[in-house]
């Protein structure tokens, strides 16, 4: 069973809460925008699920975060991957994003190999239009979030 681990970043801006989400690079990913977004995250095997959420998240933004890290509940994808998550109050400037490169063949079957960015943006977004861009499985991260802060 594959496993992830990644970071749901918040920021309270007035009464709002804005959570930043990550575009996957890539061809496949170029023209998908409803239910592409994700947290910043990857996949991890004999490591602790929080160490490969903080690496991965430097990883894909250029940015390490520091603080008080709030495991969420874990989602299980579409594709049977789990979804290991963990929430932190902080900032980042999307414009100083910088994610690191993966290699595939591209086009398909050419032969050829090229270089794309694993993420290629993040936005900050409400609740509500987080939970419209967001991988489907990944909403019950965006609810837990919001009951735990409105509990808090």
């Amino acid at each position: 069973m594959k496993r992830s681990a990644g970071i749901l970043l918040y920021r309270r801006t007035g009464d709002e809460i804005m959570v930043l989400l990550a575009h996957p690079g890539g061809p496949f990913w170029a023209r998908k925008d409803e239910g592409a977004w994700t947290i910043p995250k990857g996949e991890f095997e004999n490591e602790d699920a929080l160490a490969a959420a903080r690496r991965e998240f430097a990883e894909e933004t250029g940015s390490v975060l520091e603080g008080e890290f709030v495991a969420l509940t874990p989602c299980v994808q579409k594709n049977g991957k789990i979804v290991h998550a963990f929430a932190l109050e902080g900032d980042l400037d999307v414009n100083t994003i910088k994610s690191n490169l993966f290699e595939m063949e591209w086009p398909p079957h050419s032969g050829k190999r090229s270089e794309f960015p694993e993420i290629d943006r993040a936005e900050w977004f409400t609740l509500a239009a987080a939970r419209e861009k967001i991988n489907p499985a990944q909403r019950a991260l965006l609810a837990e979030l919001e009951q735990r802060l409105k509990a808090g």
